[in-house]
């Protein structure tokens, strides 16, 4: 009868749909298995993102202020002094030497997270030793890599002096100016690089967990990037105040161009003399680095960790 033979026919097609069904490739597995390598480089690539954006957001907010802590450490001038000089100067070069802070920091804090990072995981799965020491040496060794980028340290202190502004138009000058003295010109002053680098690496990283675990319990992600803020702030503070003879001396030492290759505690007993042999003088401006360190690292934690979070 009509109703049977109609019956027989669509069971017949639903069979045949049903097994063109089956043959069909999966395509949805198959995308996701193509995205797993990409979606897999991105995650371990992450740190060295966040780290970079974190850089960037930092700089372009604080380099006015490093500029007059930077005229205060190298002539040892008081804030209102160094603040004028700024003013004389004009606001056309308020973010002269911009670029290679920019390039330096973008790169070494890409670096400072993402190396520190994975040569925790290496050596966690190589070495048996403590948790403790095994970051302690992935910060150095990190902090050590950063150094590759000294000439571009070396070229902003050289952009920022006010002594060198006939001499250099921009970067590209700089370190064009920089390579009729050789290679080693271009890392002058690396002795407190990879002593400041290493040191205050293992500290800021040491240091980082235990500080946010006695801050108040964060309930919401505003709350969240407050604590990071302040723990990044505190720590930066802290290292900025501990360091400042250091970078003292590494800025005196990167303002010159040719000439001998002087050590550290020579440069450092020279600058002791010019300051009548007074920590108050050697220490001129370290108030205006802590408030640049509690803002910028306070920047960088709270940028980092948000990242961290959303990518």
């Amino acid at each position: 009868c009509p109703f049977m033979t109609g019956l027989f026919y669509l069971t017949l097609s639903n069979m045949v749909d049903s097994e063109a069904h089956e043959k069909r490739p999966p395509i949805l597995t198959s995308s996701k298995q193509d995205l797993s390598p990409h979606i897999a480089n991105v995650g371990e690539m992450k740190h060295y993102l966040c780290g970079c954006c974190a850089a960037f957001n930092n700089v372009a907010i604080t380099f006015p202020i490093q500029k007059v802590l930077f005229r205060q450490q190298l002539y040892g001038i008081k804030t209102r002094d160094a603040v004028l000089q700024l003013r004389r100067d004009g606001f056309r070069n308020l973010y002269r030497g911009i670029l290679p802070p920019l390039l330096q920091k973008t790169t070494t804090l890409a670096l400072m997270f993402g190396l520190y990072e994975d040569l925790s995981c290496l050596l966690r799965k190589h070495i048996s030793t403590p948790e403790f020491a095994t970051r302690s040496v992935a910060a150095v060794l990190a902090g050590t890599t950063e150094a590759i980028f000294t000439p571009l340290e070396r070229v902003q202190t050289l952009l920022q002096d006010h002594k060198h502004h006939d001499k250099f138009t921009n970067t590209y000058h700089a370190f064009k100016a920089l390579k009729c003295h050789g290679i080693r010109e271009y890392y002058r002053g690396l002795v407190p690089v990879l002593f400041r680098n290493g040191v205050s690496n293992v500290l800021f990283f040491g240091l980082r967990g235990p500080i946010k675990e006695h801050l108040p319990t964060a309930t919401t992600h505003s709350a969240h990037l407050v604590n990071d803020f302040i723990c990044g702030g505190l720590l930066g503070a802290m290292l900025g105040i501990l360091f400042f003879p250091v970078n003292v001396v590494k800025t005196r030492m990167q303002s010159q161009i040719g000439g001998e290759f002087q050590s550290f505690p020579k440069v450092f007993q020279k600058i002791w003399l010019e300051r009548d042999r007074k920590l108050t003088n050697l220490f001129r401006g370290a108030h205006l680095n802590y408030h640049r360190s509690l803002i910028s690292w306070g920047i960088i934690n709270a940028t980092y960790e948000f990242l961290l979070k959303i990518i």
